[in-house]
């Protein structure tokens, strides 16, 4: 376990400096933000200055490293707010849906995989794996686009992409940052029915593309595990179908947990082009405005929050390896 935790700090530091350079040498000249078209070369060149730009690319690199060790990430050259303050405060908003959509596609994910491997062969094998099949090639944003045209254009059933809440509605007083807890909290059960509404489409989109990968892994692994030596002698020792399909679920569970915590790590990083589909206001569509400004600083603090996401996810995955299978112990 100490050594996992131990390389954590390579694999930060560098996807740190990689960003750092890369933000750097390929985005585009942060000046024009502030700068006027007309401006001529002093006033670029003052502007350099005033961002710290002026300095070597060595000399920023370690400046930025020193700002990262107190907790600084960096100020954004769009908001003029610290990145830290900007990703916290659009946090919320991305975890909520995030988890909404990993619950989608666990519980539905999970069954579909169980289903296709008992009637493996079978028109309900075939059907799950069709389906599952489009969750992970079909473009996430696309599913959003022709979800939008369905219940919002063609039907009107369900709300538009304008964020977390309709147009001109004050959300409630901030206790967790998830509407839907903190309409709870101020008994607010209309505020509520309006937040989960305008969750009900991205979560789908994003649920979709989740239960596709984890009903694959979970088939791939049921079927290996029906075919094994104790689901046979189970089986012909008369036990029930249901009981001896639990157990041998049990023990597939393994490859999907890995499964699980890679779609962890990229629902709670924010999937960029579902929340600007959505007019969704977290991460992922600060990361795009970031992208769209070329405001490197934004950038990398969003590559160093998405990069400690997905360790922190693999070490989850790690240590519940070793607390459900012996056999990684040794």
């Amino acid at each position: 376990m100490f050594t996992r935790l131990v390389w954590i700090i390579p694999v930060a530091a560098g996807v740190m400096t990689i960003t750092f350079f890369v933000g750097r040498v390929f985005s585009g000249d942060p000046t024009n933000l502030y700068a006027p078209p007309q401006a001529d070369a002093a006033l670029r060149a003052k502007v350099r200055a005033s961002l710290g730009l002026d300095k070597p690319l060595i000399n920023q690199y370690f400046t930025y490293l020193k700002d990262l060790l107190h907790g600084n990430l960096g100020t954004s050259f769009t908001t003029g707010r610290g990145v830290g303050s900007d990703l916290l405060e659009r946090m919320p908003a991305t975890l909520e849906l995030g988890t909404i959509a990993l619950a989608l596609g666990i519980v539905i994910g999970i069954p579909l995989g169980v289903v296709a491997a008992v009637k493996r062969d079978k028109w309900p094998d075939f059907t799950v794996r069709v389906f599952s099949l489009g969750g992970m090639a079909l473009p996430a944003f696309w599913v959003g686009l022709i979800l939008l045209w369905l219940f919002f254009v063609s039907w009107g059933i369900l709300p538009g992409p304008v964020g977390r809440l309709p147009v001109n509605v004050p959300g409630p007083p901030t206790v967790t940052g998830f509407l839907l807890v903190d309409s709870l909290l101020a008994g607010n059960l209309s505020l509520w029915w309006q937040a989960a509404r305008q969750l009900i489409l991205p979560s789908l989109t994003l649920g979709y593309g989740a239960l596709g990968p984890i009903a694959r892994v979970t088939r791939a692994s049921m079927v290996d595990a029906l075919e094994s030596e104790y689901v046979r002698t189970a089986v012909a020792m008369g036990h029930r179908r249901p009981t001896v399909w639990w157990y041998a679920l049990r023990n597939a569970l393994l490859p999907v947990l890995t499964m699980i915590g890679t779609t962890v790590g990229y629902l709670f990083s924010g999937a960029v082009l579902v929340e600007a589909v959505f007019g969704w206001p977290g991460v992922g569509a600060y990361a795009l405005q970031a992208i769209q400004n070329s405001d490197f600083a934004a950038l990398q603090g969003f590559v160093i929050y998405a990069a400690v996401l997905f360790v922190v996810c693999y070490l989850i995955v790690d240590l519940l390896y070793l607390a459900i299978d012996p056999r990684t112990r040794a």
